[in-house]
C-alpha cells in the first residue's frame, strides 16, 4: 500500500511538473483577432463603436449580463470616453477608456479587466472594400507565467474568439439596417 501511493505522489509530481514545464513555452503576449466583412461604409459604423454607450446595441457582453452595473464618464465619445461595468461570472468587472479615434478608420482601447482575466489592449479597424467594410476586432496583451499556466489548460482565443464574432455578427446587423 505504501508503494502505491509513493508511486502515485510520484506520478502527480511528474505530471505538476510537466504542466510547469510546458507552460514556459508558452508565448509571452497574445492576440486575438476576429475580422468581419460588413455591407456598410466605415463612417456608418464607425459611431457604434467610437461611442461606447453604443455598445449596447451590439456588444455581446451586453447580452450575456444585461442586469450588470454600467457608468460612463469622460467625453461623450472618441478619446477620453470611459465605460465601466461590474457584471456577473459571465462578463466579470473591468474599465474601457477610448486611448485613440481616427474617424473613420481606428479606434484603440485601453481595457482593464479586472475579473475574470486581466486584459489590456482592444483594437477595433475598419477598412473599406468597395461597398462594404472590413472591420477587425483585437484584443492583445503580455501573459505573465501564471496566466500561461492557465493558457495549458484554457483556449484564450477560442474562447473570447467567440465573443467577438457574436459582436461582430450583431454590429454587422445594426449598422447594416
Amino acid at each position: 500500500m505504501l508503494r502505491i501511493m509513493g508511486i502515485l505522489v510520484a506520478v502527480v509530481v511528474v505530471g505538476i511538473a510537466g504542466v510547469l514545464a510546458f507552460a514556459t513555452t508558452k508565448p509571452d503576449t497574445f492576440r486575438v483577432e476576429r475580422n468581419a466583412s460588413i455591407n456598410a461604409p466605415p463612417d456608418k459604423i464607425f459611431p457604434f463603436v467610437n461611442n461606447l454607450r453604443a455598445f449596447a446595441l451590439w456588444s455581446p457582453y451586453e447580452k450575456k449580463d444585461p442586469g450588470m452595473q454600467r457608468t460612463y464618464s469622460g467625453a461623450p465619445l472618441g478619446k477620453g470616453a470611459v465605460y465601466e461595468w461590474d457584471g456577473d461570472k459571465n462578463v466579470g468587472s473591468g474599465r474601457l477608456a477610448i486611448a485613440d479615434s481616427s474617424p473613420p478608420s481606428k479606434v484603440t482601447m485601453h481595457l482593464e479587466m479586472l475579473r475574470p482575466l486581466e486584459t489590456h489592449n482592444v483594437e477595433f479597424t475598419l477598412e473599406p472594400k468597395g461597398e462594404s467594410t472590413n472591420m477587425t476586432w483585437a484584443m492583445n496583451g503580455r501573459v505573465p507565467y501564471v496566466a500561461k499556466i492557465l493558457h495549458v489548460f484554457i483556449n484564450v482565443d477560442r474562447m473570447v474568439g467567440q465573443d467577438f464574432e457574436a459582436g461582430l455578427a450583431s454590429l454587422k446587423a445594426v449598422a447594416e439596417k
